[in-house]
């Protein structure tokens, strides 16, 4: 299974995106195609994947970002308002857990770019308001020119494993019962090594050597992050909680996992979405 939000089927069309002469025949090209929101969540068309409209559908003040290209046609989203960052309606999640990957994962470009451009209104430089250009990809200020692109904010999440034991942990913010792997950002002058041995050793008090990668996903919601996944060797399994980050965590064996993973009766614990990274990271974990 590969991470979710990942596998577009969509050529991102660089190519067009300096070029306004092309960028112009994309939004007037009678096959284009516009992705249909419901404020920030998807919308899932009765035949399942996402919904889309044509040109003639959409307000002509509306501005629109270029997503990329399908067999030749242009594909775009609309720039709506939002609150966005780490607002997530029950919606969203319905909708992620019916749409196909390659569909899941065109949405969280739509959604990144979109929280994108909503917290960026105004020039980091100058404080000049700032306009969308780039056909989408990216601003540039009224005032002084400066130009500013989309960024990618890196993410460690991770297994620590003990004598084939793995960590997790979960948030009161989550279902009851829900467990998920431990997570946290990188900091600045900091590998991707040191940032998990040292997110572990915050959050549940677990020294840890060998880190190894195992993948990494795209995540839309909370800003436009990368989650690396990994699995640390932890030099023992005595824990120190801190209740400041963590409700709670435990150490649960490959049967446990399983079990979660699998949805089953009498399952220990819940696992996380299937479209979450730490659902791929546990399941690789299981099949090591």
């Amino acid at each position: 299974m590969n991470p979710g939000f990942t596998g577009s089927p969509l050529d991102r069309a660089d190519r067009l995106r300096n070029d306004v002469e092309g960028f112009n025949a994309a939004l007037n090209d009678w096959r284009a195609r516009v992705l249909g929101l419901d404020g920030l969540d998807p919308v899932v068309a009765s035949e399942g994947g996402l919904k889309w409209v044509s040109m003639a559908e959409v307000d002509v003040s509306v501005e629109l970002i270029l997503l990329g290209l399908a067999n030749g046609k242009p594909h775009f989203v609309p720039l709506v308002e939002g609150a966005g960052g780490m607002a997530r309606s029950p919606a969203v999640w319905r909708a992620l857990s019916m749409l196909p990957a390659e569909d899941a994962a065109i949405y969280g470009i739509a959604r990144s770019l979109i929280d994108w451009h909503n917290n960026h209104k105004y020039c980091g430089r100058c404080g000049g308001s700032t306009k969308l250009f780039r056909a989408g990809w990216g601003r540039q200020c009224t005032a002084c020119d400066a130009e500013h692109f989309p960024r990618t904010d890196p993410v460690v999440i991770m297994i620590a494993e003990y004598e084939g034991k793995a960590l997790l942990g979960r948030q009161s913010a989550w279902p009851t019962g829900n467990y998920s792997a431990l997570a946290g950002f990188l900091e600045p002058g900091e590998s991707i090594e040191e940032a998990v041995r040292r997110e572990i050793m915050e959050e549940a008090g677990i020294s840890c050597g060998a880190v190894r990668y195992v993948t990494s996903q795209p995540w839309p919601f909370g800003g436009s992050q990368l989650m690396i996944a990994c699995v640390a060797d932890a030099d023992g399994d005595q824990l120190t909680i801190d209740y400041n980050e963590l409700e709670d965590a435990m150490w649960v064996t490959k049967e446990e996992a399983r079990a979660a993973l699998a949805d089953a009766p009498d399952k220990r614990f819940g696992a996380p979405p299937p479209f979450a990274i730490a659902h791929t990271l546990l399941r690789r974990w299981v099949e090591m």
